[in-house]
This record gives C-alpha cells, structure tokens and sequence, in this order.
C-alpha cells in the first residue's frame, strides 16, 4: 500500500492494516504514514467511533477480535465452564508456593479453585478478590491482606485508585495472574480497564509471574493489555494448550506447566 498524506485515503489504509494483521500500533503507524502520533490517534479514534476497529493500549486491534465475543460472561457463567481443568490448574498453582511465602492471588475462578487447593500453612496471600477470601479465610494459618477499593459485582473483586495505591509499599515472591485474553502477539489482556491497571502494579511489585488459564482464553483478545506475554515467568494451563502456546514458550522465555 502506498504512502499518503491524504485523511480518507489513509484511514482507509489504517482499516486494512487491522483488517490484515489483527492490530496496529501508533508509532508504527505514524512512521509509515509520514505523521505525527497525534494525527494517528484522531484516526483511530475516528475508526473506532463508527465501529471499524476497537482502541487498546498503544494502538487498536480488529473489533471483531475483542473478546472473542460480545460480552464479559457474567461471574457465574464463569463459575460454572471448563471446571475440571481449572481445579487441576489450581492445585498445581498451589503446590508452587511454600511456607514463608507472599503470594498476590488476582481475581477470577481460576485463582478462587488457587485458593481452596492452597494448604493452611503459613504464607500471606495480597488478594482484592471476594471469592478468594472467602475460600482462604478458614484457614487460620493464611495471613490474608485484603486489598479494598470499590467492589465490582460483575465479578466480585475491589478495584480502583485506593486498590492500587495499597500495592505500593508491597513486594511479593509470586503473583498468580489470571487471564481473561491470551494471545502470543498481542498479550494478557482484559474486558476491565480499571482490572488491567492493577493487574501491572501487581506484576511491578513481584519477583515472579505466574499465568493460570485454561485453555479456552488462547487466542482470545479483549480490550486492555496487562503485559506483553514475554514478561511471563510461568505458564500454568491445560493438556488442551495448541501448539503455539507450547513452542513458544522457549522462545519467549516462560516455563510452561500443563495441569
């Protein structure tokens, strides 16, 4: 495709490069149209506001690719789908963490079936997720640190400025991140805004990342990128992993543990 100046023409290229590839960046974007970062910004928005593509973190991706569906399933549905692999991936997610250790536990079911596999003995657990606590409160010898902020009932966990700011003065040994998009190309991400920003502060203040997903969120895309897969240290998911996700864990550099 040539390289113009024109407004409509170049908008027109834009939506072919998504189209094309699945997702574009700004600076990329403005070093192969001449312009600045500013003027690629107004385009996408521009796109963005009649549909023909979805905004993200630095650039935009293909609507259609955006969540793999419509909507963020509600918390029971999530509750209630592909069970068995996330109770495997939990226990092996438990089995990580010893005596002595500080753990940060995101939100989801996944680290809900973490938390019930994690035996009673003496860790500290950061969590903002309500069905976490539940599951770890029984157990006396867990130090729970509850972070607070304002509850989402879409899928019961606390987030928001407060949420964050709790993490500052924290470090933990591992964090257990759950998954909502898992894509080799374009990330971790999430239907959530407010659920990615605290998902980075939480991988910032951990000495070790941990993905627990089952298989169905390979390939899926949502809206706000957490990080880029190469900032993970561990993988933890299903026998049903495509062969993708399996080769590349050498060559992005995670350790890759099927449940």
């Amino acid at each position: 495709m040539p390289v113009t100046r024109d407004t409509s023409q170049r908008r027109q290229q834009i939506s072919e490069l998504v189209r094309l590839h699945g997702s574009v960046q700004v600076t990329s974007l403005a070093s192969r149209f001449g312009v600045s970062a500013q003027t690629v910004r107004k385009d996408l928005r521009y796109l963005a506001e009649r549909g023909v593509m979805a905004r993200a973190y630095g650039g935009a991706i293909d609507s259609s690719a955006v969540g793999a569906g419509p909507a963020e399933p509600h918390y029971e549905a999530k509750r209630s789908t592909h069970m068995d692999e996330k109770r495997r991936i939990g226990e092996r997610a438990a089995a990580m963490v010893k005596p002595g250790d500080t753990i940060a536990i995101d939100s989801g079911t996944t680290a809900i079936e973490l938390a019930e596999a994690l035996p009673n003995i003496e860790v500290t657990v950061v969590t903002n997720d309500f069905g976490v606590l539940t599951a770890l409160t029984p157990k006396g010898n867990i130090n729970i640190v509850m972070l607070g902020g304002e509850l989402r009932r879409k899928n019961m966990a606390f987030y928001g400025g407060l949420t964050v700011e709790a993490l500052d003065a924290l470090h933990v040994d591992m964090l257990f991140l759950g998954v909502d998009g898992f894509d080799l190309e374009r990330g971790i991400t999430t239907h959530y805004e407010p659920e990615a920003m605290l998902n980075r502060k939480m991988v910032e203040t951990a000495r070790v990342v941990v993905a627990i997903t089952d298989s169905s969120k390979f390939s899926k895309i949502c809206l706000h990128r957490i990080i880029p897969i190469s900032e993970l240290d561990v993988l933890i998911t299903d026998r049903d992993a495509p062969d993708d996700v399996v080769q590349a864990a050498d060559h992005l550099g995670f350790e890759l543990v099927l449940a």
